[in-house]
């Protein structure tokens, strides 16, 4: 199998997965998580961000809760609830357990996290578009001794690009 037909599999999964939960969240579960508000996208965006490597579909959520409650509120809500959980990822590194295997992409990272500038860039840039290499980011960031604060900075402002998008899709699908 080619190198790139693996990740283009699972990311096809990965959006389907997440199109089918859109379809069928049904309103009475909408209703019920409304009355969580800005809380209910925390936790959510935490908890499915707290699995180290398993892509959570949690997105559809985001999106509904964002056509109901303010999307800035709610964007920024799973935004801070997604570095809480990612956080997981950086601790399971720092605690120096190694669960990753050696991958040119593991090796190319590792590389860019030991330079203190390309550190919070490369962190950034790979906590803004959805992916599941984020987790590997996380990791080596925690073993390699990132400070913990850069690490949560550029998660969150990442995240704040990649909420902002989930939420403007949700209210763009549902009319608003």
């Amino acid at each position: 199998m080619h190198r790139w037909l693996r990740p283009l599999l699972v990311g096809l999964i990965f959006v389907a997965a997440n199109a089918l939960a859109y379809l069928l969240l049904p309103p009475t579960l909408m209703e019920a998580l409304g009355a969580f508000g800005y809380v209910g996208a925390f936790l959510a965006a935490a908890l499915a961000n707290a699995t180290v490597v398993v892509p959570v579909p949690y997105y559809p959520l985001v999106m509904r809760l964002g056509q109901v409650l303010h999307p800035w509120g709610v964007g920024m809500a799973a935004a801070t609830g997604s570095v809480l959980g990612e956080l997981v990822a950086y601790y399971v590194g720092r605690a120096g357990q190694q669960v990753l295997v050696e991958t040119p992409f593991y090796l190319w990272v590792q590389r860019q996290l030991q330079h203190p500038w390309r550190a919070p860039l490369l962190i950034f840039f790979l906590a803004a578009p959805p992916n599941p290499l984020f987790d590997v980011a996380g990791l080596l960031a925690g073993m390699l001794g990132v400070p913990v604060w850069v690490f949560a900075l550029s998660t969150f402002l990442g995240r704040v690009v990649r909420m902002g998008l989930v939420v403007g899709l949700g209210v763009w699908l549902g009319g608003g």
